[in-house]
């Protein structure tokens, strides 16, 4: 992993243009060496950094200490604190085990997705490709530097990544490891390079002609501050506004497990639900038992008057009613809350309900709870949003869980990639075409005149290119 404070020849610190040179330069050589050995680095990377663990955790345990002082000085969200602990969990051995999956996945490269005879002996073939060069950033999350390393390597991208300065500590640990195990491997050294400061991010989005692709992960401020100052294109979604919307036909088991798990397994991430619409004919039979679950659960509702009328109203009482159920600002609905907290709006059809999710939701992750195919299927195709689940949380929504073997973030954009965007996000693709006639093949003899020759266009059945 080269980092913007190494150099290669002197002290003096690479420059973002020196970076993001480098990492074309990078990327083109590789486009040369075969497939095993991205696979052979990504086997390495994971052996680095299960022997580097002690020091890695240590250096997150210092980040932790020191973005606790930050959030007890309201400088620091308690959502992003969430967000920084490595240890937490499953996390580790997740960050580990998604190096594998994606070690294990097919090569999302050369494969032939159309192919065609246009003449006697020239074939047309569309190739699928890495995209080139991409720029990564994130905040907090440190195993990001982990995810993104493992893709861009599996799919032939080069990559430029930069962390959130919270994560700092343990993002170098990861940075050296990985930077230990690519020296092992003929990939180019500045295959996956490091920045520190928000200054190189500004210098490295005015460099269109070096860097193909930016990937913004974290806050609605960061997104949207990429998104404008960049000609480069960026893949990313700016919030995580997700809702579970409750039909007239729900089922209480269901609806109960599907909403608890959606708000609370991962409040703090962008696929936990911010949002609970609920079918008005529920309000006096479903309806409390979901808000007695969520209160339970130490969730905060922010009901509109209808649902307020109901749970106040409820006999027997609804514990915590006092504490945790308060009445919704129309505000509330547009807002990623990121913790437990959930706005809860009435509605009077599904028709509404779809209305309310296209207007107000991110387009990120929307769940209906369903007994009816008809209702099931009209919501699927009537959401205007990367993923739409049936009776199932939002929280499915996830590269690793897709089978992905991990993620570079979430497309909530409708060119290219959407949702999870795992290996296939991260390839494009090409048109070759190969003439094996005696002579060559030349565009002027083709046409509708006298004497020129037709099109064959007649499929090839292909998987991968001959030559």
């Amino acid at each position: 992993m080269v980092s913007s404070s190494s150099s290669s020849s002197s002290s003096q610190p690479l420059t973002a243009k020196t970076i993001a040179k480098a990492a074309k330069t990078a990327f083109e050589a590789s486009q040369l060496i075969p497939s095993a050995e991205r696979v052979n680095a990504l086997h390495e990377i994971r052996k680095e950094l299960e022997h580097a663990k002690e020091g890695i955790l240590a250096a997150n345990r210092r980040d932790l200490e020191a973005a606790q002082h930050e959030v007890e000085s309201g400088r620091m969200s308690s959502t992003l604190l969430k967000r920084l602990d490595l240890n937490k969990g499953d996390k580790w051995d997740s960050m580990l085990q998604g190096i594998s999956d994606v070690a294990n996945l097919p090569d999302p490269t050369g494969v032939v997705s159309y192919a065609s005879e246009l003449d006697d002996d020239l074939e047309l073939y569309r190739v699928s490709c890495p995209i080139g060069v991409l720029l990564v950033i994130f905040e907090a999350r440190p195993e990001v530097v982990v995810n993104i390393a493992a893709l861009a390597i599996k799919s032939g991208n080069a990559a430029i990544l930069k962390g959130g300065k919270e994560s700092n500590e343990t993002a170098q640990q990861l940075s050296t490891a990985i930077q230990t195990a690519l020296f092992k491997t003929s990939l180019p050294s500045t295959y996956i390079q490091s920045i520190q400061t928000r200054a190189e991010v500004s210098s490295l989005l005015d460099l269109d002609q070096y860097i193909d692709l930016v990937i913004p992960r974290g806050s609605n401020s960061l997104v949207r501050s990429i998104q404008n100052n960049t000609r480069i294109p960026v893949m990313g979604h700016a919030d995580g506004l997700c809702s579970v919307y409750l039909d007239e036909s729900a089922d209480i088991s269901k609806a109960i497990r599907v909403v608890i798990d959606s708000k609370t397994d991962y409040p703090a991430a962008c696929n936990s639900a911010e949002t609970l619409i609920i079918h008005r004919s529920l309000l006096q039979t479903i309806w409390p038992a979901v808000a007695e679950a969520l209160v339970t659960a130490d969730v905060q509702l922010l009901c509109d008057a209808a649902s307020l009328s109901t749970v106040s109203a409820h006999s027997p009482p609804i514990p915590k009613l006092a504490s945790h159920v308060h009445p919704v600002t129309p505000s509330a609905y547009m807002t990623e809350h990121l913790s437990l907290t959930m706005s809860v709006l009435t509605v009077d059809s599904l028709q509404a309900a779809m209305t309310h999710i296209n207007a107000h939701s991110s387009h990120h992750t929307d769940s209906i709870v369903t007994e009816l195919d008809a209702a099931a299927s009209t919501f699927c195709r009537g959401v205007d949003s990367a993923g739409t689940f049936v009776n199932a949380s939002t929280r499915f929504a996830d590269g690793f869980r897709y089978g992905f073997g991990t993620e570079v973030g979430i497309s909530t954009g409708r060119i290219h990639a959407r949702g999870p965007v795992g290996l296939e996000g991260l390839a494009t693709y090409k048109y070759m075409l190969r003439s094996k006639g005696e002579k060559g093949h030349i565009a002027g003899e083709f046409g509708s005149g006298e004497g020129q020759k037709k099109y064959k266009h007649a499929p090839i059945q292909a998987t991968s290119v001959p030559f």
